[in-house]
């Protein structure tokens, strides 16, 4: 059977046709925030505090868009006649989100939760060489980071809570015994 000349421009007049007659979904963005999942991956936020600079976020960032520079600090000896220790301080942690390809490899292989994702995703500049954030600006996302999802209520407690609940409980027997004092079987 012969096609009937123009059905094809029917057919699509015809998707036109039920398409406007339907009820727009586009959010107008900037007077309507997008409603975005608990965990989405916005921006990187650093927790200054327990970055140690071990280096690895950068080591394997595949994009190498993380720079970060530290000096050495010696720590007098916390005991007399003990050593003095030496420590990494932070002097400089960049990110340049112009380069950055959001894979989370650094935050993965940071081994102190120094790294996390952070909801925010408004952060254009007018100028590219603007989007390489500093610590500062690092440490401003890191309190939009959602707090992490309760644990299952049946799991079982992780191995680092229990060895520490049972030291302590070891710790308060002994307490215990010490302040009772010797002698509770000696007297009868």
């Amino acid at each position: 059977m012969a096609p009937v000349p123009g059905s094809g421009l029917a057919k699509g007049l015809a998707v036109t046709l039920r398409t406007m007659t339907k009820k727009t979904v586009t959010q107008q963005y900037p007077d309507a925030q997008p409603d975005l999942p608990p965990r989405t991956r916005g921006v990187i936020g650093l927790f200054e505090e327990n970055c140690t600079v071990c280096m690895l976020c950068a080591r394997e960032c595949p994009d190498w868009c993380i720079y970060i520079d530290s000096h050495k600090e010696t720590v007098p000896a916390a005991t007399p006649g003990g050593r003095d220790r030496s420590r990494n301080v932070l002097d400089r942690f960049a990110i340049d989100f112009a380069l950055c390809m959001y894979c989370g490899i650094c935050i993965e292989v940071c081994p102190f939760d120094a790294l996390f994702w952070s909801p925010e995703f408004e952060y254009a500049e007018t100028d590219i060489r603007d989007l390489t954030h500093e610590r500062d600006k690092l440490r401003e996302w890191m309190w939009t980071v959602p707090a992490p999802p309760a644990l299952d209520p049946g799991a079982e407690e992780p191995k680092e809570l229990a060895a520490a609940r049972k030291a302590a409980d070891k710790l308060a027997a002994q307490q215990l015994q010490e302040t009772d004092g010797p002698g509770e079987e000696d007297r009868t």
